[in-house]
């Protein structure tokens, strides 16, 4: 059991790792791509639609749709574009709507009278060609939306800081449980070590007292034979002649 919410904590923690690293490089990606008039990938550019003009027959507000470099030349009545906005109420922004029909401005320059489909009605200005920035290819829905989001303080908060703030804790937690693990290991090993020095030492005071009990054993024997040896030379000594007990 143990092993198994060792796995499941690993596996949680690297997805909580995989979800911040990919959302930090979705938000970088995003902000130097997404939008961009000068940026494009092998030829597409991401926009992130803002109104419901279109929402009628392609896509809503907060898609995310890809647009391709083409010729101008090519384009035809029926398709969508995107351009860069000389209108009015728009200036400058991007504005993705389908061609109605081929003209030229009156400058003789050639073009398109664009529209939504929502309103069917036709914008303000004719699209040139210098405006034009690609044609509509597909969309990814709701994800302009998320995008947005991930641009604001909450988006960043819950998609990005609470992640890292929570592998953060989870490295802490986990530093904090090996540190307390090496100490234990530390204080086992210094335990051990000083069993072992008593051990020794106690191996080392019997064996002192070992050779003391033997050399205590040793000397009683030595007392004992040099007893024995004392009192076997006495009767010799009795029985030599002295000056006042002549021989007879």
């Amino acid at each position: 059991m143990k092993k198994v919410l060792h796995i499941t904590k690993n596996i949680l923690v690297w997805l909580v790792v995989a979800l911040a690293v990919g959302m930090m490089i979705f938000t970088v990606v995003s902000v130097n791509t997404f939008d961009r008039n000068d940026r494009s990938l092998f030829g597409y550019k991401a926009f992130i639609v803002k109104s419901d003009s279109m929402s009628k027959t392609d896509f809503n507000a907060g898609d995310l749709i890809f647009t391709k470099e083409v010729d101008p030349a090519t384009l035809k009545a029926g398709d969508i574009i995107s351009y860069q906005s000389t209108n009015t109420e728009n200036y400058g922004e991007v504005v993705t709507h389908k061609i109605r029909e081929l003209t030229k401005d009156a400058e003789g320059n050639p073009g398109f009278i664009t529209y939504g489909t929502t309103t069917d009605t036709d914008d303000e200005n004719i699209v040139t060609y210098s405006f034009v920035l690609g044609k509509y290819q597909t969309k990814l829905p709701g994800v302009g939306k998320f995008f947005q989001f991930l641009k604001t303080t909450p988006g960043y908060i819950v998609c990005i800081f609470l992640p890292f703030l929570l592998l953060i804790l989870v490295q802490g937690f986990n530093s904090i449980r090996l540190f307390r693990q090496y100490k234990q290991e530390q204080l086992a090993e210094i335990e051990a070590q000083r069993e072992q020095e008593r051990a020794e030492l106690a191996a080392e005071r019997q064996k002192l007292e070992e050779q003391q009990a033997e050399s205590q054993k040793m000397m009683a024997e030595l007392l004992k034979l040099k007893n024995e040896l004392s009192g076997g030379n006495s009767p010799v000594a009795e029985e030599q002649p002295t000056e006042e007990d002549p021989i007879r």
